[in-house]
C-alpha cells in the first residue's frame, strides 16, 4: 500500500469523525435502553427495539472498522514519512533489525504487517484481529437482527378494528 494512495487519505480523515460518534453512540445507547426500562413505553417497543438495534449494531460496526482503517492509514503514513520511519515503530520492537525489511498494509481485512528478510509477514499488532472479529461479529448481529425483526413484524397479527367505508352506511350506528 502506497502512503499517498486516496483509499488511505480518505480512511486517515474519516478516523476522526468516527471518533466522535463513538461517545454519540453511547449515549444513543443509553437514552434508548432507558426510554426500554421506563414506564408508559409504546405498546410495540419489543419490535422498536430490535429495529434499532439492527441499526445500531450496524453503525458500531461501521464505525469500528473505520476506526480500524484509520489506525492502518496513519502507520502506513508513518511508516513512510520522515526520517527513522522505515521500518515502522510497531515492527522495531519485536524484531531484531536484520530480519526486519519492511512493513505492509491492508485495509480489507484490516491488519498492519512486519515483512521479513525470508519474505514472511508477521503482524505488528493482535489488536487488527480482534478489530476485524469484532466487525465481523456487529454486522452478522446487525443482518440477523434486521431479518428477525423483519420476519417478527410480518407475522404481528393486524389489529382488530373493523374496516367499513365511510359513505357505505355499514358504519357503527348511534343507539
Amino acid at each position: 500500500m502506497d502512503d499517498d494512495s486516496p483509499l488511505g487519505l480518505l480512511f486517515g480523515l474519516l478516523l476522526f469523525p468516527a471518533l466522535l460518534a463513538v461517545p454519540a453512540w453511547l449515549i444513543a445507547l443509553i437514552v434508548k435502553l432507558g426510554s426500554v426500562a421506563m414506564p408508559g413505553r409504546r405498546p410495540d417497543w419489543r419490535l422498536d427495539l430490535m429495529r434499532w438495534s439492527a441499526w445500531m449494531a450496524g453503525w458500531a460496526a461501521l464505525v469500528l472498522y473505520l476506526l480500524g482503517a484509520g489506525a492502518v492509514a496513519i502507520s502506513v503514513h508513518e511508516s513512510s514519512s520522515g526520517a527513522d520511519s522505515t521500518p515502522a515503530h510497531e515492527c522495531r520492537d519485536d524484531f531484531p533489525p536484520g530480519v526486519l525489511v519492511g512493513q505492509s498494509g491492508s485495509f480489507l481485512p484490516l491488519r498492519f504487517d512486519c515483512v521479513l528478510a525470508d519474505g514472511s509477514t508477521r503482524p505488528s499488532s493482535p489488536g487488527y484481529f480482534w478489530i476485524n472479529l469484532l466487525v465481523l461479529a456487529l454486522g452478522l448481529a446487525a443482518v440477523a437482527l434486521g431479518v428477525l425483526a423483519r420476519t417478527w413484524a410480518d407475522r404481528r397479527p393486524e389489529p382488530r378494528v373493523p374496516v367499513t367505508d365511510p359513505g357505505s352506511g355499514d358504519g357503527p350506528r348511534p343507539v
